[in-house]
């Protein structure tokens, strides 16, 4: 048996303080703010859990047990760095000691971004890209309601500069939140369509962070636990939204593909992801489920016995199948999974023509490269074939 030679000499692994799991935990956030010494909290939420009740719901409890919180709930899909800092100046305004991101990697991103300016000198593009913030940040505890990015459980936050047009990385350790609360249950409300791009996002983390060439022994086994999960309950969470233990299955899965990939890396999925959202404002669930099956496609060559234990594990591909067979069959399974959770085509969903589309490319092509997570695919691509890539997701 051919033994896989070690990818790195040294790695290490981090998360956040503490990871709460398990429908009804959301009752616990008051004793959790009070365990941060937070008297004054800024809930970091958007427009549309702020109508749904679930924020009213949050501050009611935290009222009860003598915390104050002001509501910040201006956040975009995309969150931006005009967003950020009208919600840094809430938090100056009104004093707060501690910061609750409730919602999805949008509200969670931000919430991040709001921490570390808090206690560090801006601009935030000071601090884009790796290991760039000198201060901690403040008292942070990030609770998911779409069992999809696994912010809570990450080191990462993505911010849009508006005016460049560029989604900006921050990977630091500055950025993880204190305290994950991950209940299901608050997931259970999300439309078909949302749980399906979140879904395939997830699915996107523990599959890169798997094949990445920054993986490593402590993030391997949760990365396959996470696409283990998704191949088990994402189509029934989509068809049976209802269903708590599909719920309960994604929501885990979510929250390991953010402790998987932060502690490996992202590959060539995200960073073709994340131009593509900058320039044509598609959420960012959505762009990575679309470009997943063709750049898995040519990825594949690059890391077949790892594809194949993929699908493995997902259980799409039987016992004697050779890797090459298995690896195949991922790839077929990732184009069947789309359809089945009617993901569009590009074109379907950008709102221009081919020929603007072609115009962009170039652009978002450099910009995949210069985020550096291209570098950390099987199969590392040229601009050229990054474009190519685009085109054939049209």
């Amino acid at each position: 048996m051919v033994m896989e030679q070690p990818i790195v000499t040294a790695y290490d692994f981090n998360a956040p303080r503490q990871i709460i799991a398990g429908g009804g935990t959301f009752g616990k956030l008051p004793q959790l703010v009070k365990g941060l010494k937070g008297t004054n909290v800024l809930v970091v939420t958007d427009g549309y859990l702020w109508e749904q009740g679930l924020v009213r719901e949050a501050i009611s409890s935290l009222s009860e047990a003598g915390i104050k919180s002001v509501v910040f709930h201006r956040i975009s899909p995309d969150p931006t760095m005009g967003s950020v800092l009208e919600g840094l100046a809430l938090l100056r305004q009104h004093s707060c000691d501690a910061i609750v991101a409730l919602g999805g990697g949008s509200p969670i991103d931000a919430a991040k971004a709001i921490s570390i300016l808090a206690t560090n000198i801006g601009p935030l593009t000071r601090y884009a890209g790796y290991h760039q913030v000198p201060n901690p940040g403040m008292p942070l505890i990030a609770v998911p309601t779409t069992a999809g990015t696994g912010s809570e459980a990450t080191r990462v936050a993505v911010i849009t500069d508006e005016l460049r047009q560029v989604k900006m990385m921050l990977f630091d350790n500055a950025l993880l939140p204190d305290i994950a609360l991950v209940d299901y249950r608050l997931s259970m409300t999300m439309p078909p369509q949302l749980t399906a791009y979140v879904g395939i996002d997830t699915l996107t983390h523990g599959l890169e962070a798997y094949v990445s060439k920054k993986r490593n022994p402590l993030s391997d086994p949760i990365a396959l636990s996470c696409i283990g999960l998704v191949g088990q309950h994402l189509l029934r969470a989509y068809a049976c939204p209802a269903d708590h233990v599909a719920r309960e299955g994604m929501a885990i899965a979510a929250c390991q593909g953010g402790l998987a990939f932060s502690n490996s890396s992202v590959c060539l999925v995200h960073g073709m992801s994340r131009p593509l959202g900058a320039v044509y404002h598609l959420a960012h669930g959505l762009s990575n489920a679309i470009l997943l099956p063709t750049v898995t496609r040519f990825s594949v060559a690059g890391c077949v016995a790892r594809y194949a234990t993929a699908a493995r594990t997902m259980g799409i591909a039987a016992p004697e199948l050779t890797d090459i067979e298995a690896a195949d069959a991922l790839v077929y399974e990732l184009e069947a999974m789309n359809r089945q959770l009617n993901v569009p085509r590009l074109r379907d969903c950008i709102g221009v023509s081919r020929t603007t589309f072609e115009q962009s490319v170039s652009k978002m092509a450099a910009d995949a490269l210069a985020s550096g997570s291209p570098q950390n695919n099987p199969v590392v691509p040229t601009m050229s074939e990054i474009e190519q890539l685009y085109l054939s997701c049209w």
